[in-house]
């Protein structure tokens, strides 16, 4: 049996994460693909190329609590414009464990086998149109992104949550060794459980000058100029702001059941901002919230800079 990676405490429970290594951990985690996704057979990534891939340097991982497995994260090595990286392809938690911190944990101890092979990177994609993951892959892990791919996996995959809007996603790096990572880690390891960052420490809502703006439907797409906020044109282009706020929903899966025009409306907006600000030479670099506890409003914010190395 491996040895403990990493080990914490959630709700009275001692948790740990491990390394993968047997038939039966292999196909504990086809399992849990069906229940975190509702995948059907053909979208399940199979224990076969799981063992073939871990033999060629993959990192599979496996999150307990005491024997059973309540979460894994799957990932394999890349070259990206000739630079030796890892890409996360799965991160999966029970649903009935989602309480447990897991996830965070997860991508802590892939950091570290990743650190131990001597690289310094980790990428990965997800639904920008998801609050959840993004304010854990940019406000608590500190990723970047310079990339927005159109339906990724396809129109819709036989997941419930890949249907209805498409399977666009962000592709996000995590340069795990800089000091801005760091600093998000030690939130993390202290606990402090941090939520979004401000779009500037100190900065409230109100200097930055978007209560008129914050008393208009979303989707929002907000450009600086100066020291002011203004709504996106359709007609303007990207270049001579310095900044910019890209607004997704608050629950897009409710957004779906409700109206599914509207779900597709915001969709359409969002990604036609991303790839014009991207194509424009933008980063984006955190996820904020704005707004009062009554109209909280949520925003990608992206400024202008070179291109990552």
């Amino acid at each position: 049996m491996s040895a403990n990676i990493i080990e914490w405490k959630a709700l009275g429970k001692t948790l740990h994460i491990r390394d993968l290594v047997s038939m039966e951990d292999y196909r504990e985690v086809e399992r849990i693909q069906v229940e975190a996704w509702g995948f059907d057979d053909l979208d399940v990534v199979p224990s076969g190329q799981l063992i073939a891939a871990k033999w060629a340097g993959a990192i599979l991982l496996g999150a307990f609590d005491s024997t059973r497995m309540i979460g894994f994260v799957y990932g394999f090595p890349a070259i990206e414009a000739g630079h030796v990286s890892l890409h996360s392809h799965m991160l999966a938690v029970r649903p009935d464990s989602r309480n447990l911190r897991a996830g965070i944990f997860l991508k802590l101890a892939q950091r570290t086998k990743v650190l131990e092979l001597g690289l310094d990177e980790i990428s990965w994609t997800f639904d920008p149109l998801q609050v959840l993951n993004a304010n854990l892959n940019f406000a608590r892990l500190g990723v970047l992104s310079e990339r927005y791919i159109v339906n990724f996996y396809g129109d819709e995959t036989s997941s419930p949550l890949h249907r209805g809007v498409g399977t666009d996603r962000l592709w996000v790096r995590w340069l795990i060794s800089t000091e801005r990572v760091k600093m998000r880690l030690a939130d993390l390891t202290a606990d402090q459980r941090p939520g979004s960052h401000p779009v500037e420490p100190g900065v409230t809502v109100a200097r930055l000058g978007l209560e008129k703006q914050l008393d208009n439907p979303g989707p929002l797409v907000l450009v600086r100029a100066g020291q002011s906020w203004q709504a996106l044109a359709e007609s303007a282009s990207a270049p001579g702001f310095a900044e910019c706020l890209i607004e997704i929903p608050a629950d897009i899966g409710s957004l779906k059941r409700a109206n599914a025009g509207l779900a597709q409306q915001w969709r359409s907006i969002v990604q036609a901002a991303f790839m014009q600000f991207f194509a424009s030479g933008f980063i984006a670099e955190e996820f904020v919230e704005i707004g009062s506890p009554s109209n909280r409003r949520w925003f990608y914010l992206l400024k202008s800079g070179p291109i990552l190395g």
